[in-house]
């Protein structure tokens, strides 16, 4: 995942829109995070192993190639029993869609364009709980 070495939170946001990936690239280090981009699942999931685990990770839902609910499947059974949180975004809102993530154990579900503040607080919020359990 790259050379972050510090004991900052580190976030992985997952988003195929690159002015989406600055904005919330700017506000996660804005706010005192440590932050890994990709704009593809395949790439992230590669990754993983390479270096240090996120504490959260931020997925679009609907992205080419392998969208955030597949990643979110993948990354629940490579786990190993250490579930890394995961705050889904999207577009694209539907009932069925919000209902299926957060049965499978997403932390948070959020409608872009999202406020800032709402995502910190998602990420904060995700990091604390799986912390605590």
């Amino acid at each position: 995942m790259g050379p972050v070495t510090s004991d900052r939170p580190l976030i992985a946001l997952v988003d195929d829109e690159e002015s989406v990936r600055r904005a919330i690239k700017r506000l996660i280090i804005s706010a005192g995070l440590d932050v890994v981009v990709f704009c593809a699942g395949r790439e992230f999931l590669d990754a993983l192993s390479a270096a240090r685990r996120p504490d959260c990770v931020v997925l679009d839902l609907h992205m080419p190639g392998m969208s955030g609910f597949e990643i979110q499947t993948q990354l629940a059974a490579q786990d190993g029993g250490q579930k890394i949180p995961v705050v889904i975004i999207t577009g694209h809102d539907t009932p069925d869609a919000k209902t299926r993530v957060l049965a499978a154990g997403a932390a948070a579900y959020l409608r872009k364009p999202v406020q800032g503040t709402v995502l910190l607080d998602a990420i904060k919020s995700a990091i604390a709980s799986a912390s605590s359990t």
